[in-house]
This record gives C-alpha cells, structure tokens and sequence, in this order.
C-alpha cells in the first residue's frame, strides 16, 4: 500500500512539475479589464506622417497621454480604463484632427485612421474584423463567464515559426514620394526669397533603411530680370521611435543679378551659397524636449563671406494641454528649427521653401553685408479642445537690416544699392536696429470645414522723420518705435470640391515699417494688408495628384515707408510689396 502511495505521488510531483512546460498562463488580454487606442496618421496622398503630436484628452478635457507618431505614422494608448475620450493631431502645415466620443470598452482596442490635410483633416474609427479588433477574443469570453476575473486560465498554444526581423525593414529606396511644382510670378521678399518669376522646383524622399532617408530637392528658373537662378539641397534624416531624430542637410544656391544701378555698367554679379546645417533633439526631463542646431554658411558675393549661426529651442510641458517654449538663435534664421512647428509645411515642401530661403543681403558703401538677427522668445500656450490660445513675447538684435526700395533710389547712391534677385527693384541697407514685441493670440476650429484665428499685439516698427531726408543720410533719418497690430485670419474648404481658401487681413499704422517677426516657437501669425491664397485639387492618374494654387498678397499695398528728400524727391521702403503668384503641383 505503501508502494502504491509512493507512485502515485511521484506521478503527481512529475505532472507538477512538467506541467509549466507545455502549458502557459493566459496572458493580460484575457483577464483584460481595460482598453487601448490605436492609430496610424496619414496625410490626403495616403502616405504615412512621423512625428505628429497625438493628444489625448479624458471626459473632463484634461491632457493625460500624449505620443508622437512613428516612421509608420503609428502610435498607441494602452492599458486605458474604460470611459470617454478626446483624440487631437497636429502636424506641421496640416489643419489639427480631432475627435471627440471616443468610446473605450474593457478589453478592447479601437483602431484609429487619422487623415491630415492642409485645411480639412478627419480622425475616423476603422470597424474591426471578428476577433481582430478586441483584445478579448470570443474563444475566452466563457472563462470571465464561468469564472473570476483573477482566475490563473492556462492555455495550450501552438508553436508559432519564427520570423525573419528583415522580412519588416524596407528595402533601399523603397517608399519613395515627390512633388513637382511649376509656378510664375512675385517671389516672397519677406523670406528673402530666390523663388524665380517663372520656375520649377522639385523634391524627392526615398528609404535607405528602416530609420535613415535621404531628400533632394532643387529649383530652377529665370528671375524678373531675366536671369537664371538655381538651387539644389539634399537632406539625411535619421528617425528615432516616437520622435525626429538627427538631421543634416547641405545647400547650395547661385543667382545672377542685374548689373545696371542707375545708369551704370559692369559684369554681372553672381551670388553663390553653401551652407551645411544640423539639427536634433533630446528628452532631458519628463515633459522636457531640447531641439538645437546650427548652420555653417558661406557666401561669395563682391568677395567671400564665412558665417556661424547657432539655435536651440526648449519645450515643457505643464500639463493640461499648457506648454512653454524658450528659444534662442543668432546669425541667420533657422530655417530648420521653423520648419519643425506645427503650423509648418509638410516635409517634401519645406525643403523647397528652405532652398527658396537665400541670406539678405544688401550694399553698403560699395561692400556686400549680410542681415544678421539676434532673436530671443518666449511663448505660452494652452490647447483646451478645438481652441488654443497662447501669448508669446520676443526680443531682436538686427544688423544690416536690408528693404525693397522704390522711387527715386538715386536719394542712396549707387554704392549702397544692390539689385533685388527676385525683382526688378533694389534692396537699401538701413543698418542696425533694436526691437522688442508681445503678442496674444487665439485659434477656434469651428468645424471640419471652418477655422479661424486672431492674433494682435505690440511691437517694434520704423518710421522717418517728419521734415525732409537729406541726400546720402536716409540712415540717420530712421528711428524704432512700437506700434500696435492685429491680425485676423479664416481658412475654410469646400467639402465637395475640396477647394481650400485662407484670406487674412493685418493692421497696423501703415505710415510705418513694421518689420515681419520669424517667430521660433511657431506663432507667425504677424501679416500686412489683406493676404489671400486658395488650392484646388484636381483629378489625378496613374497614382499621380494635382493640384492648382493661387496666392495673393497685400493686396492694398499697405505697410511702405515714405522717405523724401530735400529737393522733392521721393522713395519707400517696404519688406512686403504686392505680389501674385500661382502654380501647379504634381504630388506622387
């Protein structure tokens, strides 16, 4: 009997033991007791969009998640207790995506499908597949029925073969997207911008890996002159989960100006430009992000010209949708650092606005001289569901400030003008000048198909004096002075022709010169006159989008600074003439 007892609790003691082996404890999903939310952002071609800012808000719009999409465009929210919540997207040069309702069920995941677009974008709730939308299949609901939830369930599972991590990563120059864009037209002067009267420019992005790609992009074109201009950036980006990674890009320019000022001759001047920058960022702190960079540039204009130009931007986060800002740079305007806000371009686009971005520069006394700012800001901002507000203040050091003049130029001389590259005016040298601005400024989305801004403020504006400038002097004839601004703003889109229209209008006293602050923390919101610019997509083929766009900016020709000589002459100063351009875009 004794033997009997013995075996018996030997086989027992065995099972025990060998049990685990074969058998493994269910796993969270079938005790689940909460949910997640997952999504992929997208933009209107269909192509995957890294590094949006997904928000998540509870019942009471209160922030309590917050992800960054992948190079996928993917992000998740797990481990979410059952309730209502608020999704919010945004990206830069896209319109936010929202949506509010979003139901949580135990033990279940709901699949988001975000679609960023430039005026209309959409969160949308895929429907899942039968048992491939829960985390709780059917085959397990019996075991919560017929048991307590803390219950250990053991499940016999099948051997999974093993899969290949390469079979995931993309081959090289794979995934590879563009947009071509034939325009004519005024350039942009308040980019300082090499955009040609008539032109073409283009940009391409390709895969070398599972985190590195590689974008080129260039423009081509005659100038108002009629001289040719060009333009060529390339851009290695690196990307990390949740966040950009590292970037460095090399650019190369080369514009051909007018030779005659006033009556003289000569060879024609060539402006040529390389510049290398960088750009990264790292998490310092929970809630606390360091971008910074640099730009080394040199430029061959009536001799050589070598320059650096540091940047860095802090962001925290308070919590609550609030976040604060601090951003500091020196020398040139850092493109890359601005082309990283939300109320950006998309990436193919900001390029060729960087590339259209060339360094002011101005003669002074027969010499080249390049604009450069010291600029310092601040920003506060709160998101609060389909409204943000914020309230920003800033601080800049200008040398060698550079302005369109028209009229009788002849009130500079010849050896402080320089033909414009962009026009058929010319840019004055008004020297240096200090100015500090405060803003405060509110965004409302009233629908998907509506949204509108107002912004105003104080800043800093030149003026001249009353009586009469005299010949040669116009410098010392300038001061700084602040004066008050407002600007108001609307975008809408037509929800069956996809026609997307911007129209805005900027005050301020327009017997001044009101300079146009680059804002580093992404409130740009600063304009003159009346501004307009609408996009019309067109029928595409063969996988192939278009679009039309038209832009219109200051209309009413406000904003010129009125100088006058001592024998009645007269000229203006201006950094935002009127101008038309318009364009067509093929996006793939």
């Amino acid at each position: 009997m004794s033997l009997q007892r013995l075996a018996l609790t030997s086989v027992l003691a065995f099972a025990t033991v060998s049990l685990p082996s074969y058998a493994q404890p269910s796993r969270s999903p079938f005790v689940q007791s909460t949910g997640a939310l997952l999504g992929e952002v997208r933009n209107a071609a269909g192509i995957s969009q890294m590094g949006a800012t997904v928000l998540l808000y509870d019942r009471y719009e209160n922030l309590i998640r917050r992800a960054i999409s992948t190079e996928d465009g993917r992000f998740a929210f797990a481990g979410l207790n059952p309730d209502s919540y608020t999704l919010r997207v945004t990206l830069a040069s896209f319109f936010p995506a929202m949506r509010r309702n979003i139901t949580v069920l135990p033990g279940a995941e709901n699949l988001l499908r975000v679609s960023l677009a430039a005026v209309l974008s959409s969160v949308d709730i895929v429907p899942g597949a039968p048992n491939r939308a829960t985390l709780m299949s059917d085959d397990w609901k019996w075991v919560l029925r017929a048991s307590q939830s803390t219950r250990p369930v053991l499940r016999f599972l099948p051997v999974q073969p093993s899969t290949s991590a390469s079979a995931d990563t993309p081959s090289m120059f794979s995934d590879t997207t563009g947009v071509v864009r034939f325009t004519g037209g005024d350039s942009n002067l308040v980019n300082s911008s090499l955009q040609q009267q008539m032109g073409t420019a283009f940009s391409v992005e390709t895969s070398v890996n599972s985190t590195d790609r590689v974008r080129l992009s260039g423009t081509l074109g005659y100038a108002a002159s009629g001289l040719p201009s060009a333009g060529f950036r390339t851009t290695y980006l690196r990307r990390r989960p949740g966040q950009p990674g590292p970037q460095v890009s090399m650019t190369v320019r080369q514009a051909y100006l007018s030779a005659a000022i006033n009556g003289s001759t000569g060879n024609t001047p060539v402006l040529r430009t390389a510049s290398v920058s960088s750009i990264d960022s790292v998490d310092l702190l929970d809630g606390l992000r360091v971008e910074y960079g640099f730009s080394l540039d040199s430029i061959t204009l009536y001799g050589r010209m070598n320059y650096f130009s540091p940047f860095a931007r802090a962001t925290y986060s308070l919590g609550n949708g609030a976040v604060m800002k601090v951003a500091y740079s020196s020398g040139f305007t850092p493109a890359e650092l601005i082309a990283r806000q939300p109320e950006g371009q998309s990436d193919l686009t900001q390029d060729i606005t960087v590339l259209a971005q060339a360094p002011r520069i101005s003669r002074r006394e027969n010499n080249a001289a390049v604009e450069r700012n010291k600029s310092y800001e601040a920003t506060y901002e709160v998101v609060d569901g389909n409204r943000s507000v914020y309230a920003m203040a800033f601080r800049e050091e200008v040398n060698n400030a550079a302005f369109l003049m028209s009229g009788a130029t002849d009130l500079a001389g010849s050896a402080n003008l320089l033909p414009d590259f962009n026009s058929r005016g010319t840019v004055f040298n008004v020297g240096g000048y200090q100015r500090t601005g405060v803003a405060l400024g509110l965004a409302q989305i009233v629908n998907d198909f509506l949204e509108f801004a107002i912004a105003g403020g104080q800043a800093g504006a030149l003026t001249a004096d009353e009586g009469t400038t005299a010949s040669g002097s116009i410098r010392t004839h300038i001061q700084t002075t602040s004066r008050p601004w407002i600007t108001m703003r609307i975008n809408g889109s037509m929800p069956r022709t996809g026609t997307r229209l911007s129209a805005s209008y900027g005050w301020t006293d327009f017997r001044t010169l009101m300079p146009t602050h680059q804002s580093l923390t992404g409130h740009s919101d600063q304009q003159v006159g009346w501004n307009v610019s609408t996009r019309q997509p067109l029928p595409g083929m063969h996988g192939v989008r278009m679009e039309i766009m038209a832009e219109l900016r200051n209309a009413l020709a406000q904003g010129y600074l009125g100088l006058n000589s001592s024998d009645g002459r007269k000229a203006v100063l201006t950094n935002t003439p009127r101008q038309m351009r318009g364009g067509l875009a093929f996006i793939f």
